[in-house]
């Protein structure tokens, strides 16, 4: 007969001396890791998403490298043309040859600035403004300089309305304008700031001029500047001599519109015209032929001293 004590029991003791063993059932208890097991496992994971993650960086630089090289170097992104608009005076062809942009270059590599700055150089351009159109093209706005008058500075040279001296007059140019005279080059490279403000004076009485109605029967052949005795013109075919003198130019243009009007109802031509009577300023004085009249506003003619007359007999002032 076996003994009771000789039959394990469920808890798992068995034989006498108290002795523990460990149980097969499903139920086990998990072993734990070690200490050091458990930061390697996070190591490991995090490596495992640090390599992913580069290796998708890494694709993306590549997909994009492979962009920009197909829209850099791609041919349906080469320039076909490059448009001028604007032109009257300057030519396209001279605009291609100062543009460092070209046809067939990149038309997002084009450097717009460096081409307006290029066109700028021509003497016509007074300002350029590009931009890039599709299909592949860069149109590039033209402003160009207007002419107001010729300046004579020991040959004679164009200037624009803002008074920029921008190029020496030629007869290609195909140009029928009042010439500004009173300065020298050396005057205008040596005092430039100082002369601006009286070529933009001489323009604008060449505007007031017109505005006046004066132009279209007496245009202006030349205007003469004096820093001290003021402005004298020459008009008309026979390049009547027209001292306007300093201040009030509308008041003496109005006026000398009256009189030239009168003299050529009466059939009669001036040789020189004063306006510039400092003491007598609504006063015009006009020598015909031999004679000298003075009149004023109020259309009267009556004779002024010899000596007035006598001081217009040079061309300059």
């Amino acid at each position: 007969m076996l003994h009771p004590r000789a039959i394990a029991p469920e808890s798992g003791r068995v034989g006498g001396r108290g002795e523990r063993c460990v149980a097969r059932g499903r139920n086990r208890r998990r072993v734990d890791r070690s200490p050091e097991e458990a930061p390697r496992a996070v190591r490991g994971k995090a490596l495992g998403r640090a390599a992913a993650a580069a290796g998708t960086l890494a694709l993306l630089a590549l997909a994009g490298l492979a962009a920009h090289r197909l829209v850099a170097e791609g041919e349906w992104l080469r320039i076909r043309a490059v448009r001028f608009q604007g032109l009257s005076r300057a030519t396209a062809g001279e605009l291609a040859a100062l543009s460092p942009v070209k046809p067939g270059d990149n038309l997002l590599a084009a450097d717009l600035e460096a081409l307006e700055r290029a066109l700028a150089r021509h003497p016509w351009v007074r300002s350029a403004e590009a931009r890039r159109t599709l299909p592949p093209a860069v149109d590039v706005r033209v402003v160009e300089r207007e002419p107001g008058a010729l300046v004579d500075l020991g040959g004679l040279y164009l200037v624009d309305r803002e008074a920029q001296v921008f190029k020496r007059a030629s007869a290609g140019d195909g140009l029928d304008l009042p010439v500004i005279t009173g300065f020298t080059r050396d005057d205008y490279l040596q005092r430039r700031t100082d002369l601006e403000p009286l070529l933009l004076g001489a323009l604008a009485l060449l505007d007031g001029y017109a505005k006046e109605g004066l132009a279209q029967a007496w245009p202006v052949s030349e205007v003469h500047v004096d820093v001290d005795e003021g402005v004298t013109l020459y008009v008309g075919d026979e390049g009547t001599q027209v001292r306007l003198g300093v201040g009030d130019l509308p008041q003496k243009l109005a006026r000398l519109h009256r009189m030239l009007s009168a003299l050529r109802a009466e059939g009669k031509r001036a040789e020189v015209l004063h306006l510039d009577n400092r003491n007598r300023p609504s006063w015009v004085t006009v020598r015909l032929s031999g004679s000298v009249r003075g009149g004023g506003d109020g259309g009267g003619v009556r004779p002024r001293p010899s000596k007035v007359a006598g001081r217009t007999g040079s061309r300059g002032p």
